[in-house]
């Protein structure tokens, strides 16, 4: 693979064996070449969005003011389909294609598709007839009055556990719920629909005593249902508006049976999960591009310095491991793809998507942050200045680790999929033919006897092993013929 593919997210899934030849995607990338990437650079240049909550006579109107070039790069991906074509073609790939695009040029944008997603996937699968006659539409229109989602679950005791940090609470009121309490981090603040983790009055304070509601902009009568408290200065991805959240009696519908609550909460994390990853890998292919543009053009001691041994043996070593981590996160995503209608009890199928999905988080995320840091060496001191953007990667991807779970949780999460669910034993099935005998059953081994440790060891040392894993299982896939 040349480097000059990387200038093109289309053209290097198609030489890395993904089926990303569709026009539609291709005229996708070729309005962000043409317009998108001049309105993301504004955007960031530009910094937290306002947000207006009144209106000139009072009324609380909670309307986040982003110049209305934002609002068009916006629309323009959910006329591409990021949420129709799912929904047309039965799959997910089309949106990850489109969010893998995306993640190309900003990869903050894609938060709000993936959200959005996250929120007609339960909504469909999950919600009673009426519910889905009323919301579904709206979300899968294929124009500009089309519907966003958001997934509201994190509080301010934060977001890894769930069980004892959810405080806010449902009461039902006839066939709908009233829900009270505040969300801390809410990606996507002002979406028209979301999904949000609550606990009925007298449920237990632990996972179990969790469940997920839909809950409109809107009331019923037309009024605010919630209301944003102020948005967030962050680091980066300033094309989401994050936000505080306060929900007063908010009227939300439940979905699925709400001692099912929790595995629901995770279908939704999965879904963010592996569209992180896309977002991952697609911001070190930027990264690395980038780069190599400028190492090109740059002459230093007499030859561009991409002639220099010790920089060319970098960016092919950055090459491989883009190759890698583009295996696993897809990877990721076509186990999902297959079992992401399923409702518990799950799958064999889904305990394996689960671990493969923690591991790809987890070394994707970590992949861009240190190629991003990587492309700033490259450039040297230019690389810290904004107008040249390739410190705004390094930016992005520092989020990147933290969205859905930081590297802590996804450790943690796939040692209880293997401890529990002997996810790890599905996986060497699954890489069986793909990776050299003797090398797998070596880190099989490795597993085993990392599982039979007490727990505070077990714990304790379980990164190195996890992280092995997930290049093992990276490295492995990359040897096998692409899909």
């Amino acid at each position: 693979m040349s480097f000059d593919v990387l200038q093109s997210p289309v053209q290097f899934l198609q030489q890395a064996g993904f089926c990303a030849g569709q026009d539609w995607l291709r005229e996708y990338e070729a309005w962000f070449e043409g317009e998108g990437q001049g309105i993301s650079d504004a955007v960031d240049r530009g910094g937290t969005p306002w947000l207006r909550m009144f209106d000139r006579f009072g009324a609380r109107v909670d309307e986040i003011l982003y110049p209305p070039e934002y609002w068009r790069m916006l629309k323009h991906g959910y006329r591409a389909g990021v949420l129709w074509r799912v929904f047309e073609q039965n799959s997910l790939i089309p949106a990850y294609l489109l969010l893998y695009a995306t993640g190309f040029y900003d990869a903050g944008l894609a938060c709000p598709y993936t959200v959005s997603l996250s929120t007609i996937a339960p909504l469909s699968k999950y919600g009673d007839a009426t519910l889905k006659a009323r919301f579904l539409p709206n979300m899968l229109r294929r124009e500009d009055s089309i519907w966003q989602g958001a997934t509201w679950m994190t509080e301010i005791k934060g977001g890894s556990d769930l069980g004892a940090a959810v405080e806010t609470v449902a009461q039902r009121d006839g066939a709908k719920w009233r829900l009270t309490g505040d969300k801390y981090f809410a990606s996507n603040a002002g979406a028209e629909l979301a999904v949000v983790a609550a606990r009925q009055e007298g449920a237990p304070r632990n996972v179990r005593g969790l469940s997920l509601y839909l809950v409109p902009r809107r009331s019923e009568d037309g009024r605010l249902n919630y209301h944003i408290r102020r948005l967030k200065n962050k680091i980066a991805t300033r094309s989401v508006p994050t936000g505080e959240i306060e929900l007063r009696h908010s009227e939300g519908w439940l979905l699925g049976q709400a001692e099912h609550g929790i595995y629901l909460i995770l279908e939704v994390l999965n879904l963010s999960r592996v569209a992180n990853c896309m977002g991952s890998v697609a911001l070190a292919q930027r990264a690395i591009a980038d780069a190599y543009s400028f190492a090109a053009g740059r002459t230093a001691f007499g030859k561009p310095v991409i002639e220099h041994p010790l920089l060319l043996r970098q960016f092919e070593d950055r090459l491989q491991g883009l190759r890698a981590a583009s295996r696993l996160a897809w990877e990721a995503a076509r186990l999902l793809d297959k079992v992401w209608q399923q409702k518990p009890p799950y799958s064999e199928d889904y305990h394996l998507f689960r671990l493969v999905a923690h591991l790809a988080k987890y070394w994707t995320a970590e992949f861009a942050v240190q190629t991003a840091k990587w492309a700033m060496e490259v450039y040297g001191g230019v690389g810290t200045l904004a107008e040249y953007r390739v410190e705004r990667w390094l930016r992005e991807a520092m989020i990147l680790a933290i969205w859905e779970g930081t590297p802590h949780r996804q450790m943690l999460d796939g040692l209880e999929a293997m401890q529990r669910k002997c996810a790890h034993k599905l996986l060497f099935q699954h890489l069986a033919g793909k990776a050299p005998e003797a090398q797998l059953r070596e880190m099989e081994a490795r597993v085993e006897r990392q599982l039979a440790l007490p727990e505070v060891e077990r714990e304790g040392t379980l990164e190195k092993l996890f992280s092995d894993l997930a290049s093992f299982t990276a490295a492995a896939l990359a040897r096998a013929p692409g899909k």
